[in-house]
């Protein structure tokens, strides 16, 4: 009798191991790919699903009309090392330890959403931009851009370490690297995949096809373009001015030293000759004109303008193509798409470029999810989201364990939500910048914004509170702390604000908090 059950449960093993083998491997086929497209200040107002009835954002737009737009997603920390340094950890600047972009080395030895991931059987990578002092850890493959990397003839490094030039526009050749490690890489198993962009980062270099692809066009300009800063101090004081700040030389291309200037050293012969040709004429025609005043500060803008959205053309094609090859390869169906940008930025609001305020324009950044058969084409969410959510929610999306010291909260439920609206969710963002006095002179401050309302505290001499009503005034130009009638909305806010401290454990903010 016992020899029977033992041939019985010899047989049952020698029956069921290849089934749950089979069925184990039929999961992984299952699990869903994941592409995350990461682009560098790529201003949410600069996109047509955003709004913008000028920038050629087709690809964008599609993935947009397939999947779901993010109305309000914010990041944490509005600088571009610190915000990728957030989407690895899933937790804000003071707990990851890269607050600023300067020479710290961003800590691989912490939790890592990527090593969550092979951990799990994914197969990860991370090809062009990175931008934090360190390798990456935690992908099977990488091949990432040396800090800011070049526009042109970029050097890449590649495992082992080792850096290679490489003849070509940047956005091409990530996505011709991407799309070669998707053709090559092990198809037994799910992948991961960030394509970091440079593009749309200063200096704003088009490729060779992209030169003039605004320049019939006339920018309005910003309701606020000549801000006077009344009632808040901080924004009175910076130095990110396209009137003070921005560069006619290595920001606007009239005349730089091709030989010496390492933005503009390194095309080919034939490169240079089709991007001086260009410059050249841009650079007669600001002599001919010989403007001063307000004139002069005009034309910057629309310089500035014409070369961030032709830049930006050439970002958007590239996702397009990345698209074309999901499609063709026949991987569409089953790889979620994630587009986003490392915050926001100005496109002459306030008369200003760049990022790191809480105000709208940097504090807001783009977000869109297609993940088809799950996200509903077409579909708008209004939840208040953060960059400290993408961590936990890639996870979430790959059925990986979300690890405890996450500060974020994983957004799937809202994306597989009939009614996102539906879905309980946090009522308040925290925010918290530090870099300063060096570049652009923005005071570090910390603050929070809600779904109508935002306050803020700029401290290190600015040593000032501001108060927004979003819905009274969208464009943040009236300071009402202090105001008469205020004052249970601005008790009510900082009990808030001092209770997001807490929770996210910013005991910093919390000693500056006190001595106000």
């Amino acid at each position: 009798m016992i020899r029977i059950v033992r041939r019985f449960t010899a047989l049952f093993l020698f029956l069921i191991v290849p089934l749950l083998s089979f069925s184990q491997a039929r999961q992984a086929r299952q699990r869903p790919n994941i592409i995350f497209i990461f682009s560098d200040d790529h201003a949410y107002q600069g996109i047509g699903a955003y709004g913008n009835k000028i920038a050629k954002t087709p690809s964008i737009d599609r993935l947009a009309r397939e999947g779901a737009l993010f109305k309000n997603c914010f990041v944490t920390n509005s600088i571009c090392g610190p915000s990728r340094a957030t989407l690895l950890t899933g937790k804000y600047s003071h707990m990851n330890g890269y607050k600023r972009n300067d020479r710290t080395l961003f800590d691989t030895d912490q939790t890592l959403f990527p090593k969550e991931l092979q951990k799990n059987g994914y197969q990860t990578a991370w090809i062009g931009k990175m931008h934090l002092n360190s390798l990456p850890v935690g992908f099977d493959y990488w091949n990432i851009l040396p800090g800011q990397g070049h526009y042109y003839n970029p050097d890449f490094i590649s495992q082992p370490g080792d850096t290679t030039r490489h003849t070509g526009y940047v956005s091409n050749l990530i996505t011709q690297f991407s799309t070669e490690w998707l053709a090559k890489r092990d198809d037994s198993k799910p992948f991961f995949l960030i394509v970091g962009h440079k593009a749309t980062h200063r200096s704003w270099m088009p490729d060779l096809q992209d030169l003039g692809a605004y320049d019939d066009v006339t920018f309005p300009l910003p309701a606020n373009f000549y801000d006077e800063y009344e009632g808040r101090v901080s924004a009175r004081d910076q130095d990110m001015s396209i009137d003070k700040t921005m560069r006619m030389k290595e920001d606007l291309k009239i005349n730089p030293d091709y030989q010496k200037d390492g933005l503009f050293n390194r095309f080919t012969p034939e490169q240079k000759k089709i991007f001086k040709d260009y410059y050249d004429k841009v650079a007669r025609e600001a002599e001919a004109k010989n403007l001063s005043g307000k004139a002069l500060i005009e034309w910057k803008y629309q310089r500035y303008l014409r070369d961030y959205y032709a830049t930006a053309n050439g970002l958007d094609r590239n996702i397009g193509e990345l698209l074309d090859y999901l499609d063709k390869s026949g991987l569409a169906e089953n790889t979620i798409v994630i587009y986003s940008s490392d915050q926001g930025f100005y496109l002459g609001e306030h008369g200003w470029f760049d990022k790191r305020f809480i105000y709208e324009e940097s504090l807001r950044t783009p977000l869109i999810v297609r993940y088809p058969g799950v996200v509903k084409p077409g579909t708008t969410i209004d939840a208040l989201v953060a960059n400290i959510d993408w961590a936990p929610t890639v996870l979430d999306l790959a059925s990986t364990k979300i690890p405890s010291d996450m500060q974020g909260k994983s957004f799937f439920p809202l994306l597989k939500a009939a009614d996102p609206q539906r879905v309980p969710w946090r009522q308040a963002v925290y925010y918290h910048y530090y870099e300063f006095p060096q570049p652009h002179h923005v005071y570090p401050h910390f603050g929070l914004r809600t779904n109508r309302y935002k306050l803020a505290y700029f401290y290190d001499g600015a040593d000032s509170w501001e108060l927004f009503d979003l819905q009274k005034d969208p464009t943040e130009m009236s300071n009402i702390y202090g105001q008469k009638g205020t004052e249970k909305l601005t008790a009510d806010l900082k009990a808030e604000l001092k209770k997001l401290m807490v929770e996210y454990k910013d005991q910093e903010a919390l000693n500056i908090l006190a001595g106000v």
